[in-house]
């Protein structure tokens, strides 16, 4: 196969995510999501927020700045964004100064209708400023064997 495994356990150099308000008011908006958390700073505090919340699917927006070692290389016209998750341990909210990688958990093999597609199952872990975890990213991504899609 195509993905080099010797990037399982690895990981992407840590990069810094510091969240905004506004970031998180434009995330809302558009997902169409009009909760005050993610909009009214005043109603996230009276619920015991710092300041406002991100929506639950707001990391999927922490990328970091390299392609990930293990992509590198790779034919980007046959990567598919497959499932994703998210873990949490507190939300998110604005003011959090996050500290991400992104790991290769691990890369498996199925067998599908046009060939053999290799899954590529990773997580971005962010950590606030005393080193615990925030939120898990799970995300997972599928190379398609040469040939999987024709174009029409």
């Amino acid at each position: 196969m195509e993905v080099d495994r010797s990037f399982v356990g690895t990981a992407t150099p840590a990069f810094v995510v510091e969240v905004e308000k506004g970031a998180i008011r434009a995330f809302a908006e558009a997902i169409g999501d009009a909760n005050p958390l993610y909009r009214d700073e005043e109603y996230a505090r009276s619920r015991g927020y710092k300041g406002l919340v991100a929506p639950l699917t707001f990391p999927a927006s922490f990328r970091p700045p390299e392609r990930q070692p293990w992509m590198r290389g790779l034919d980007e016209s046959r990567v598919l964004a497959g499932e994703q998750y998210f873990k949490y341990v507190r939300r998110v909210v604005a003011g959090d100064v996050l500290t991400c990688q992104l790991h290769l958990v691990r890369v498996d093999e199925k067998a599908g209708r046009s060939g053999t597609m290799e899954i590529l199952v990773q997580e971005l872990r962010a950590t606030d400023a005393d080193g615990n975890l925030v939120v898990t990213n799970g995300r997972i991504a599928v190379y398609r064997a040469p040939g999987a899609l024709k174009s029409a």
